[in-house]
């Protein structure tokens, strides 16, 4: 009979056999009986046999009952199907109902596992199979999707030579078809992967659920008490099996006699760690710990995977625009959080290649955006340029509302929340809704700092005077220009003469634009990977500093002179840069607010030690341009006093026609005034009053000093003077400052004394 049932794979009956033969076979009714000496073999023989039908049949059911998910899901990304990458298409998720049908299936096999103890080991080899399984479907996901994907490459994500493949496509090793593959066809074919790891770890998990649904949560079932029984009889043989192990095999491995002697309650020894209770929770717990770990096993397997194929692109991913990186960054990111949430644990390593590569992506992204600045300072001839609209909205939507950069803080982490679907879709799409894009998309859509510096250096040559710069200086941005000024065409870009933030307007140069663009990418960064804030606030001060150094070496250097042809430093020169400057000034406070909301606590004080001292040099760099305007004027002062001795010698002569001032005092004035147009133009008029403030004290202290060693001796000399003076504090008068005298009289001082001094109250 018992041969029957293990033929018919009725295990649950045949194991009643094999325990009722057990117990007689442990006892004394056969002894002597020659004709039953095989029996012991043969039970041992049928165990065995219902073990491996036992576990095929679970392995049937957790494993290769899951259907053709993998199939259709290739298929339909061969087929270039709409895939959703959210991991929703395609998803295996059982209704109450197939979760219950489930379970019963599941029931009777892993009651027969139990009790035979097998359970751990079974789940053991599931593992194993779950995890190599999910390997060969990954593989195999890559194999089909490969030759479709690669036929169809979107050449503008590589520059020339960077795509590795045959001519004919034919004998390329795997890396290299997958680093040929454009961002939008790597992250079809993770999303493909993504739902083909969900497809399985859902089924994992289900298979998980149901086991621990039999081993704890059968209160009330009608198979509770059997379930019950299994794990006394299962913990107790494994208990027996475990002293047969270490005392050499000496004890058979599975005796119903001792498993019901185990099984009965120790009188005296309710505490005692070999008692059934303990024995059955020991074994109760090595079941669900098999089962967790057969999942977690199977979540590190695609993780591994994944990080694979992530690192088979690593060094293609850094130079990357930051929206095709971040849709790969952010499928990934979402193919973590849903695998660690079936695996219940996380997931170092992967966790690890990913923030690895998008340090990678920062630091690349940092040094290309220093060598572009550099290019861009090095042909920089400070003259003025017309804004763009972009970057006006550029400047208004990042710092010009704190309600706006709120909203603009959480649009972004509204988007990292979302699906990455949304995200590569809007990058690929040509068509969009009619629908006002987000901020964050606004943002993450902005054309890349190399693309505009074209345009904007484009619009300087239009204006400036090109004597003197070198012909054959490479443009920088000379690659992209014809590219990027049909793009404005297209956008209907209008522009304005100054850049405004929080209602004062700046006037600008190529460099200056540049960098604004470049802060406004790196706050992109810190918004879209706040796990590597720090890193990025490090590479803004190293471009903030280098900026403020470059442009010191340059412009109050004179270094322009040398690398842009310039043939000399004028005071428009250096009022362009101070504003350029001012501007920067003004704004790294409230790029200061906008980073150190994702900048950890324990990293803000260094942090912030660090861009306060970047702010305090570029006051201090604003300060010195200043003095330079004063010390040029200053300067040029000096040489005209210095030909006021042969000036005042024609003063002694007889009384000419000519009753206008002296040439000393009409080229001083009118060379103040050339200053005072260029700055009142460009400056803004608070800098415009504090330098001629010391403009003014300048004069009135050289020129009063000059003027009292002068030595007047005949009355048309004195008159002479007198003429000079008054068309001098004429000029003073004329000048921006906040300084009054006592009986209100602008920019009163040691001139007008001298005037009193050598002429009289009254004249003064």
């Amino acid at each position: 009979m018992k041969p029957g049932l293990v033929a018919s794979a009725d295990c649950a009956g045949a194991l009643d056999v094999t325990d009722d033969l057990q117990q007689l076979l442990d006892g004394d009714e056969l002894t002597g009986l020659h004709c039953f000496h095989h029996l012991r073999d043969r039970v041992a023989a049928s165990i065995e046999s219902i073990n491996s039908i036992l576990s095929a049949e679970f392995m049937r059911a957790s494993i290769h009952d899951a259907g053709d998910t993998d199939v259709i899901i290739i298929s339909r990304a061969q087929a270039r199907a709409s895939i959703l990458m959210n991991g929703e298409d395609g998803e295996i998720k059982l209704d109450d109902e197939e979760t219950s049908n489930y379970q019963d299936r599941l029931l009777p096999v892993i009651i027969g596992l139990l009790r035979t103890a097998k359970l751990p080991s079974v789940l053991r080899l599931y593992r194993d199979q779950l995890t190599a399984d999910m390997k060969t479907a990954i593989k195999n996901a890559v194999a089909e999707l490969l030759p479709v994907l690669v036929s169809r490459p979107m050449e503008s994500d590589f520059t020339p030579g960077e795509r590795i493949v045959d001519a004919d496509g034919i004998g390329a090793s795997l890396a290299s078809k997958l680093r040929s593959l454009s961002s939008e066809s790597f992250v079809q074919l993770l999303s493909a992967i993504f739902l083909i790891v969900r497809a399985h770890l859902v089924r994992a998990a289900e298979v998980k659920k149901a086991i621990e649904w039999i081993m704890c949560n059968l209160d009330g079932h009608y198979a509770a008490d059997s379930v019950a029984a299994a794990i006394a009889i299962g913990a107790a043989a494994a208990e027996t099996a475990q002293e047969s192990d270490s005392q050499g095999g000496l004890l058979p491995s599975y005796s119903p006699q001792r498993v019901s002697a185990k099984a009965l309650p120790f009188q005296g020894k309710a505490n005692d760690a070999a008692s059934p209770s303990n024995m059955s929770k020991n074994f109760r717990a090595d079941v669900l710990r098999e089962n967790t770990e057969a999942v977690v096993a199977a979540c590190d397997a695609a993780h591994g995977r994944w990080a694979k194929l992530l690192g088979v692109r690593a060094l293609l991913h850094p130079k990357l625009r930051l929206q095709e990186f971040l849709s790969i960054f952010n499928i990934t990111q979402e193919f973590i959080t849903a695998t660690e949430k079936i695996g219940g644990r996380p997931g170092f390593s992967i966790r690890g290649t990913l923030q690895s590569q998008a340090k990678a992506f920062i630091e690349f992204q940092h040094e290309s955006r220093l060598a572009k600045i550099k290019a861009v300072l090095d042909q920089e001839t400070w003259v003025e340029v017309d804004v763009p609209d972009e970057f006006q909205v550029i400047v208004t939507s990042l710092f010009c509302s704190e309600s706006l950069v709120s909203e603009n803080l959480d649009a972004i982490e509204g988007n990292m929340e979302t699906s990455y679907r949304e995200m590569a879709t809007s990058s690929n799409n040509s068509h969009t809704e009619n629908t006002a894009p987000s901020i964050a998309e606004q943002q993450i859509k902005r054309a890349d700092s190399s693309d505009l510096s074209a345009d904007v250096t484009a619009k300087e040559k239009s204006t400036q005077n090109a004597d003197g710069v070198e012909k054959n200086k490479a443009d920088v941005a000379n690659s992209v220009a014809q590219n990027n000024h049909s793009n404005m065409k297209e956008r209907g870009k209008s522009t304005s003469q100054t850049l405004f933030f929080k209602g004062v307007g700046f006037h600008m140069v190529n460099c200056g634009l540049i960098l604004m663009k470049m802060l406004s990418e790196y706050i992109d960064m810190n918004n879209f990977f706040p796990a590597l804030s720090s890193e990025v606030v490090h590479r803004i001060v190293e471009i903030l500093k280098f900026f403020n150094t470059r442009t010191c070496q340059l412009v109050l250097g004179a270094g322009a002179m040398q690398v842009s042809g310039l043939k000399s430093i004028t005071s428009k020169h250096l009022a362009l840069a101070s504003q350029v400057i001012s501007f920067t000034y003004a704004i790294i406070p409230e790029i200061r607010q906008i980073l150190f909301l994702k900048v950890p606590e324990t990293r803000k004080a260094l942090l912030l030690s660090e861009i306060d001292r970047v702010a305090q040099d570029y006051k201090v760099h604003r300060d010195e341009i200043h003095t330079k305007l004063v010390q040029i004027m200053r300067e040029r002062l000096l040489v005209h006093l210095r030909g006021l001795p042969q000036i005042v010698e024609s003063w002694n002569r007889p009384e000419e026609a000519d009753p206008q001032p002296s040439q000393f005092a009409r080229s001083l004035t009118k060379e103040v005034g050339y200053l005072q147009r260029v700055l009142t133009r460009t400056l803004h008029e608070v800098d415009v009053q504090a330098i001629f403030r010391q403009v003014v004290i300048v004069f009135h202290s050289q020129i009063s000093e000059a003027f009292s060693r002068l030595e007047i001796s005949t009355p048309q000399a004195k008159d002479r003077l007198y003429r000079d003076v008054k068309h001098i504090l004429g000029c003073i008068r004329s000048l921006p400052s906040d300084k009054m005298s006592e009986y209100s009289i602008p920019n009163w001082g040691q001139l007008d004394e001298f005037v009193v001094q050598r002429f009289g109250a009254e004249a003064g």
